[in-house]
């Protein structure tokens, strides 16, 4: 009996002894298996925050060259100075067409001779007005060629507020630099400054979705009156 009950003692004992090793090497595993895990996603999420970076920080930049005004023209200014408003140098023809970006016979009408003695008024009277040049303003809001917008159908016809498309330029005392995609070679305001193409306000972007956008929530007419089909060739020439 002692001999077996001895026997029975040491499976027993000896049992333990056996299975202890698989067990550690298991929690090994687990864990090396845990810190493997951890390992890829934080390598998966500095991967979305370096993509991020470049693709709202770096690329736009990339993207986009810069180029400053020949004049750093006051529309702040200019607006207290005259009688019409936008209209005193934005005007509409006897025709109906819109003059868009006054020349310099428009400017000499006041700028015949110097006004003030502020250094902008100097170098433009010195490079422009003496010399009879045409300033040549960088258009943040030039379309493609391929687009034609009517001022007369939105302005006269549709009752628009210049702010509406422009926002508050006529209060600004300084021009923002002009920035151009390098690619397409369009303004960054027809994209929009936001690179994701989302706004928040009508101004700030000039693409056909937003033109679109505002038909719709006019309720005006889609389809060509001519054709009563597709109006794209009432834009697109």
């Amino acid at each position: 009996m002692s001999t077996a009950e001895e026997k029975s003692q040491e499976v027993t004992v000896d049992q333990p002894d056996d299975t202890a090793p698989a067990d550690s090497s298991q929690v090994s595993q687990d864990t090396e298996g845990a810190s493997s895990g951890g390992g890829i996603v934080l390598a998966f999420l500095i991967g979305i925050a370096a993509s991020l970076i470049v693709g709202w920080v770096i690329f736009p930049k990339l993207l986009y060259s810069r180029w400053e005004q020949p004049v750093d023209f006051n529309h702040a200014l200019h607006v207290q100075e005259v009688d019409n408003g936008c209209a005193s140098c934005h005007y509409f023809r006897e025709d109906g067409t819109f003059s868009g970006i006054p020349k310099l016979a428009n400017c000499l009408q006041c700028h015949e001779e110097p006004i003030g003695i502020s250094k902008e008024e100097a170098h433009f009277y010195k490079t422009y007005v003496a010399t009879r040049t045409e300033v040549p303003w960088h258009v943040y809001a030039q379309q493609p060629p391929c687009v034609f917008f009517s001022h007369a159908a939105h302005v006269r016809l549709g009752d628009m507020a210049c702010a509406t498309c422009h926002g508050d330029i006529g209060e600004s005392k300084y021009l923002k630099p002009y920035q151009q995609n390098r690619i397409s070679g369009y303004s960054r305001d027809i994209w929009g400054h936001n690179i994701s193409g989302f706004t928040r306000h009508t101004w700030e972007s000039m693409k056909m979705s937003d033109c679109a956008d505002c038909h719709k929530k006019e309720n005006v007419r889609q389809t060509s009156v001519q054709t009563n089909r597709g109006g794209c060739f009432v834009c697109h020439k």
